[in-house]
């Protein structure tokens, strides 16, 4: 009798922590940003090709020079040492196929 109680009431704390966690995951995943697979796949190859683009340029280092993209947008972000890199980075996104527009968040030293 005591060990059945004890598997119901194990089961029963089991079922209440699986829900409180399920109910933290999906408010946190409301504020995700919305992506489908296909365009997750689009920025990731977006983002290589930019990265590998910079990594090309002698004039730029691809460690201080951070590439993300979401639908299409390139964000750069990090410090480079004069204006005429960040123009150049800002360049050399625009030639990559699939970018829509850029965000050139860098900054000089």
């Amino acid at each position: 009798m005591e060990n059945t109680v004890m598997k119901l009431l194990q089961s029963s704390l089991s079922a209440l922590f699986l829900a409180v966690a399920m109910a933290a995951l999906m408010g946190c995943a409301g504020n995700l940003p919305k992506e489908s697979a296909g365009e997750y796949l689009d920025d990731a190859v977006i983002t290589s090709k930019v990265k590998a683009l910079i990594l090309d340029q002698p004039g730029l280092k691809v460690f201080d020079i951070h590439v993300q993209t979401f639908k299409g947008t390139v964000n750069l972000s990090g410090v480079v040492s004069s204006q005429s890199q960040i123009d150049q980075a800002g360049g050399i996104a625009r030639k990559v196929a699939g970018v829509r527009s850029i965000k050139n968040d860098l900054r000089l030293r």
